[in-house]
């Protein structure tokens, strides 16, 4: 069975009732056992029990909205534009106010959408987007390496606000760190862009230590954004600690390892052409069925909490620190009411130190993304002349 097939059946389809108990693999062949209980779980949160988290100075909700896939998915599919304005203005009435984009994706017609879907209530939302893509300024076609220029960039700034129906971007990272500028000069560009009015906040996203170092000293960095879950602990060795001692706030992408930490993929998922996924190493054939006892750990704890796996992965996730923030991407409404209902799940401090011990127990293999993407991560920007 396909990835693009399983997607279609619901990732967790039978575990979205409050009282449903996390279980074997829905997507799979096998039925989830769901509890015969009556729910006795709160709803889905509502505004004022979502919660709010600190990104530096930046005030967000406790979970974020990343909608990377809102313009195609990971099968290649083209999601209904009007169901994608739906779940932005849906997670909005839920409570979520931290909605993340990029140039990229796309390219440029995700932050079409996200302008679109948050138009209603723009002032009362924060816009997160990426720059540093070599992307035309116009057509949106992407050509090879990275452009960080100064004067690129502003003019990458003046494409962003006509596309996300707005006049200021709210956090803006560079996506990537550009080996063949400065980031003093990036900083310097982004302080005019502050200056007038056009960015609030900004960030970086799978840099190298040295430079957020350089970048917070040159202009004080609100945010990073790099990989980080259960499936992927990277940051926890130096770019997390970074974060604690400069202030700064963290936002994991890919919060449930590409859709693994939620139970859609197991051993014998094969992946669609074109999706990236069927290139990342740690679900190829032979890791696969290695790494799948981390979803028996999230499924034991599910039962254990009366949650699902996507929702005792982002529950940890939020534990570790609380300037973290998760950004769970999808395209599908139940999913996200799941997603944001990680909210309600807690953790006493000896069942976080339980669990943190049981994920380190878990040697996961593979590598967590194709060695030609993976190249781009942890960069140095070149010294100041």
């Amino acid at each position: 069975m396909t990835a693009e097939r399983k997607n279609a059946m619901g990732r967790r389809s039978l575990l979205l009732s409050a009282g449903a108990v996390a279980a074997a693999p829905l997507l799979g062949c096998a039925a989830a056992e769901v509890s015969t209980k009556p729910a006795a779980a709160s709803p889905p949160p509502s505004p004022q029990t979502l919660g709010r988290r600190k990104l530096g100075a930046l005030e967000v909700s406790s979970i974020g909205l990343g909608v990377q896939n809102m313009s195609r998915t990971y099968q290649t599919t083209v999601p209904s534009r009007p169901e994608m304005h739906n779940i932005i203005r849906t997670a909005f009435d839920r409570g979520v106010t931290f909605f993340d984009a990029a140039e990229a994706y796309g390219p440029h017609e995700v932050e079409r959408i996200l302008g679109e879907g948050v138009a209603p209530f723009r002032d009362k939302v924060v816009i997160a987007t990426k720059f540093g893509w070599n992307i035309d300024l116009e057509t949106g076609e992407r050509r090879p390496g990275l452009n960080s220029r100064p004067d690129h960039l502003k003019k990458v700034v003046e494409g962003m606000l006509k596309r996300l129906r707005t006049d200021r971007i709210d956090l803006l990272y560079q996506h990537r760190v550009d080996p063949a500028v400065p980031i003093e000069d990036v900083a310097g560009a982004v302080k005019e862009l502050k200056a007038q009015g056009k960015v609030l906040h900004w960030g970086l996203s799978e840099m190298g230590p040295r430079t957020l170092r350089r970048a917070h000293a040159e202009l004080p960095v609100s945010a990073v954004q790099n990989e980080y879950s259960m499936l992927w602990r990277g940051p926890e060795e130096l770019i997390i600690p970074l974060c604690q001692e400069l202030g700064i706030g963290f936002v994991p992408w890919s919060p449930l390892g590409v859709g693994f930490l939620t139970g859609a993929i197991d051993a014998r998922t094969r992946f669609a052409p074109g999706d990236i996924r069927g290139a990342e190493t740690r679900f190829a054939p032979e890791n696969l069925p290695h790494n799948l006892a981390l979803l028996d750990l999230l499924r034991r704890w599910g039962e254990q909490k009366r949650a699902t796996p996507a929702q005792i992965s982002l529950a940890w996730l939020m534990a570790q620190k609380p300037w973290l923030v998760p950004i769970p991407g999808t395209t599908q409404m139940a999913h996200m009411l799941e997603n944001i209902g990680a909210a309600d799940v807690r953790f006493t401090s000896a069942e976080l130190a339980e669990l943190n011990s049981a994920v380190s127990a878990v040697e996961l293999r593979g590598a967590r993304l194709p060695e030609q993407v993976l190249v781009f991560s942890g960069v140095e920007a070149p010294p100041k002349k």
